[in-house]
């Protein structure tokens, strides 16, 4: 035994001498290394060392005429528990659901961002590499766009259907790291496809996207059928002109003139089980209000399949900031129609409505921020709804590192993914905490 930890011991010495002669000759060699050609190279200096890292917008690698290249990323770490842990309840069909909560710590999201031009300043290019610890998920993603002018920019590769406000790229800049149950419930998702955006008129911006369905994550091209997504979004800022950096679900910004922000959106698609129809679906986006999925075997009626269905969303939103203030409410509508099933089923159309009301204050400038939202869902199966509160506390005076707790008491939620906070039919109390920081 003692001979064992020995080797072990003698092993660890040579491992680290290693490194530590390794990092002595990478030293010396980058001191020897002339200085880098600013036609190549741009950076800002702080005494004399180049500032190649601003918080929250990455490490500018290079840039030259031909090209650029920056590095991000995002990191959350956060604690999860659903109460009470044992529970159950009953669909519209009076079936009983055991609901299967969690309570577990997980570095839940990583993303790394490389992005920059190639070729010509008005060609972008972006790749993400999106990583889910919770569900196992990893995902290499990429984006191109061509900027004509402020008007128009025309994009293609994976996007976010703007279906509803948080589908705005506004992420990670919200009050908690995912989103409140109603606009979980009905937002749509990311798909591949082709969209263009700008100001089409002062302070007037337009989104809209044609891609393949509602969701394109695991998903193969031998799997999608020749239906296509469509979703367009209208945003008005009147009085400002914007509404904060990243248009954040935060008035961090403080705003000295009031800021006013009115928008809408409409999605439709034709989607797809995207599984024989006696296997477990591959479509799991779209719920219904008893947290079932619409594609499920026997979702609607016992022994009957939805194959195909209509997906049809119309969102409205409106938010104010002031001096720290910040207010948002959007309604929700979504049309469920044009069933193919395998079987008969009760009703030909299901039809759900909902909002949130959400607002936060900055109690210390640049440092605490306090929140509270109240959701609510009236569904064809179900009603739900929620109310919750949070701290968020960012501890260097810059909103890119900040640390969040919640508690979100939720009767009968509709949504369920491990993605959000949120599990199909509970009722009780979820506590939430969390670190994050973008790079």
């Amino acid at each position: 035994m003692k001979k064992l930890l020995s080797v072990n011991f003698l092993k660890c010495i040579i491992i680290v001498t290693f490194f530590l002669i390794a990092f002595n000759i990478e030293r010396s060699r980058a001191q020897d290394v002339p200085p880098q050609d600013d036609s190549l190279v741009t950076a800002d200096t702080v005494a004399g060392i180049p500032n190649i890292y601003e918080p929250g917008k990455g490490f500018n690698v290079i840039k030259g005429k031909q090209g650029s290249l920056n590095i991000g990323a995002y990191g959350l770490f956060r604690y999860v528990d659903q109460l009470p842990a044992s529970q159950s309840y009953n669909d519209h069909l009076g079936r009983t659901r055991n609901i299967d909560t969690r309570s577990d710590f997980q570095f839940h999201r990583l993303m790394m961002y490389f992005r920059g031009f190639a070729f010509d300043e008005k060609f972008n290019y972006g790749l993400t590499i999106w990583n889910l610890h919770s569900t196992n998920q990893i995902a290499v993603i990429a984006n191109m766009t061509y900027k004509f002018a402020k008007q128009f920019e025309l994009n293609a590769g994976w996007g976010a259907l703007p279906g509803t406000r948080s589908m705005h790229y506004s992420h990670p800049y919200w009050l908690a790291h995912d989103r409140v149950m109603a606009d979980e419930y009905f937002r749509p998702y990311f798909t591949q496809g082709m969209w263009a955006n700008g100001e089409i008129l002062p302070r007037l911006r337009y989104t809209a996207m044609i891609g393949n369905n509602n969701s394109n994550l695991d998903i193969t091209a031998t799997t999608l059928k020749r239906t296509k997504a469509g979703s367009a979004s209208l945003w008005w800022t009147p009085t400002t002109g914007e509404f904060g950096e990243f248009s954040s679900f935060s008035d961090y910004d403080e705003h000295n003139k009031l800021a006013t922000s009115l928008g809408a959106s409409f999605t439709h698609s034709r989607e797809n089980r995207q599984a024989a129809n006696e296997s477990p679906s591959g479509n799991t986006t779209i719920k219904i209000s008893d947290a079932l999925n619409l594609f499920d075997i026997g979702a609607l009626a016992p022994g009957s399949t939805v194959v195909d269905a209509d997906l049809n969303i119309f969102s409205a939103n409106a938010g104010i900031k002031y001096k720290g203030f910040f207010l948002q409410t959007e309604w929700y509508s979504r049309t469920l129609n044009k069933f193919n099933t395998t079987g008969p089923v009760p009703m030909t159309s299901i039809l759900d409505r909902g909002f949130y009301v959400t607002a936060a204050y900055m109690v210390v400038r640049k440092k605490l921020e306090l929140y509270s939202t109240g959701s609510q869902i009236w569904g064809q199966f179900n009603n739900s709804n929620e109310i919750l509160g949070g701290i968020n506390y960012y501890p260097y005076d810059h909103r890119y590192f900040r640390l969040n707790a919640q508690v979100i008491v939720v009767n009968r939620s509709p949504a369920s993914s491990t993605f959000g906070y949120y599990i199909g039919g509970l009722k009780g109390t979820i506590v939430s905490l969390a670190a994050s920081y973008t790079l």
